[in-house]
């Protein structure tokens, strides 16, 4: 059994969302100690601007009259796509950047779904288990001053549980920039009741994983 574990933070010494996916790593771990964990470091090891380019072009080109730069780009696309229809479970932690998807997760989402399998099509990823770690600097919840301002959290949602077809958990921390934003100084104790929350949440799903996975097995 093996989990599939992409991060997105630029950050990686001070990331929220990479704390959080540590939580629910740690959970599934602690169930399946022998299994491994497939990582994909998008800020260490982003995929490049213009692979998705290459590997469309190069699906409209016949094989022996491809580039070169279109032969790599649909290998890599069909590398990427491995990774995930290889695992037992998915990891994703992903922050929102700007009020919208990170650049590397956008590149490396429209590459895989070039591949048949996990295009809009395809079926390969469906009922499997995963679970989104998304964290937010502000608060863009219901009934804030910059409400629908996050335009990741339900992008991400959209593509893998209605296009994919994932069993979708969601963990989800808004005010990481509390205590490093003076602005927001007055919402400390709000953020760090998120915070507990959101640990929470991540221990929880990352039990969720394995016994998901558990039963699947069984």
């Amino acid at each position: 059994m093996t989990l599939f574990r992409l991060d997105a933070s630029i950050l990686p010494a001070s990331s929220a969302s990479r704390q959080l996916g540590d939580l629910v790593e740690a959970e599934w771990s602690a169930a399946h100690p022998t299994s491994p964990v497939v990582r994909r470091d998008l800020a260490a090891d982003p995929v490049p601007a213009t692979a998705w380019r290459d590997a469309v072009q190069g699906g409209f080109t016949p094989e022996e009259a491809r580039t070169p730069e279109q032969r790599e780009a649909i290998a890599l696309a069909h590398r990427l796509a491995d990774e995930l229809r290889d695992a037992d479970a998915l990891l994703f932690t992903v922050p929102l950047y700007n009020y919208g998807v990170s650049q590397h997760v956008k590149t490396w989402f429209d590459l895989v779904y070039t591949v048949p399998g996990v295009d809009p099509q395809g079926t390969d990823l469906r009922g499997k288990p995963a679970t989104l770690v998304t964290v937010l600097g502000g608060n863009y919840d219901p009934g804030t001053p910059k409400e629908g301002w996050d335009h990741s959290t339900g992008w991400l949602r959209r593509v893998f549980e209605d296009v994919w077809g994932l069993d979708l958990r969601v963990v989800h921390r808004p005010f990481t920039l509390v205590g490093v934003n003076p602005a927001l100084d007055a919402f400390t104790e709000t953020a760090a009741a998120l915070q507990r929350t959101a640990e929470s949440d991540a221990v929880r799903s990352g039990r969720e994983l394995a016994d998901l996975r558990g039963r699947r097995s069984a």
